[in-house]
């Protein structure tokens, strides 16, 4: 905690206007990095991604494959990305700060995952620049109903990032979108309290085990049954491991992300996704609440 601290004073001013701005987020953030460095000492968690995981997560709902949707993803994933070339933005790796845009695998997933079940409650946390977001809203759009509520702590010391939040999503598709600025350990207890049940859940924020598995069983408890989970950069640490091995008899899918363009900081250059779907017709499922982690 000290040295966190003492890294944070080095850039004092601008520290001092988060704290101002809102002590509790600060104080948040700042246990956050802590948990984060005291995670980094555990040796990585290993995971073997499924090679068909698109025609597996098919075949678990039921559905055909090739599947007529991920065409739509197709052909409309070109001329968004293309969208955020044009106000300037670069696509990749560390391109918004230290984090990655969406993966295209990642991304069709929820696309699919959105389009197929129809979910009228969908809630995802972290946002930067929206690709997720933005493909979540179209295929809600399409679908013809539901809502989006997004969680995202936008950078608290690069000032300049703040106007990109969110930037893929055009002004047509925000009449189904909140968006909730601040931490998911702040904000997303409330959140799913007042919206009772969801269909999905896309976590895609801070990634340490302290907080994705927070995040997963607060969102598990509200998951109606059929219902999926998404997280993103599972191996990152151990949380959908340990959600994993508590739930075992719901399906699990472990997939290889294919970035926009190679990330040498990450496994093979790439990334790692896992879905968690909530078995349908499970008697308790529905309304059961689970422990979470503080």
């Amino acid at each position: 905690m000290l040295e966190a601290t003492l890294r944070y004073v080095k850039r004092a001013p601008q520290v001092a206007a988060v704290v101002v701005a809102d002590p509790a987020e600060a104080w948040t953030r700042l246990r956050t990095k802590f948990v984060e460095r005291r995670e980094h000492r555990r040796p990585p968690c290993r995971y073997v991604p499924e090679p068909d995981w698109e025609q597996r997560l098919h075949r678990d709902l039921g559905l055909a494959w090739p599947c007529p949707m991920a065409a739509e993803f197709w052909a409309l994933w070109p001329a968004v990305i293309a969208g955020l070339r044009a106000k300037g933005m670069r696509i990749g790796p560390a391109a918004f700060g230290i984090w990655n845009d969406g993966d295209p695998e990642l991304v069709r997933a929820v696309w699919c995952l959105t389009r197929h079940l129809r979910p009228e409650k969908i809630v995802e946390t972290g946002v930067a620049r929206g690709l997720t977001t933005r493909f979540i809203l179209e295929a809600l759009e399409r679908n013809g109903c539901g809502r989006l509520w997004s969680i995202d702590l936008p950078p608290a010391l690069e000032r300049q990032l703040r106007g990109e939040v969110g930037a893929a999503v055009e002004d047509r598709l925000r009449h189904r979108w909140t968006y909730i600025e601040g931490s998911s350990r702040r904000r997303l207890p409330a959140l799913l309290s007042r919206l009772g049940e969801i269909g999905l859940f896309i976590h895609d924020s801070m990634h340490t085990e302290h907080n994705v598995r927070f995040e997963m069983d607060l969102a598990w408890s509200a998951m109606r049954p059929g219902g999926a989970l998404v997280v993103d950069d599972i191996d990152l640490n151990w949380g959908f491991r340990s959600f994993g091995e508590a739930f075992r008899d719901h399906p699990h899918l472990c997939c290889q992300a294919q970035p926009l363009q190679p990330d040498p900081r990450r496994f093979d250059s790439k990334g790692l996704f896992g879905i968690v779907r909530k078995r349908p017709g499970d008697p308790a499922a529905s309304g059961r609440r689970n422990a979470v982690t503080s």
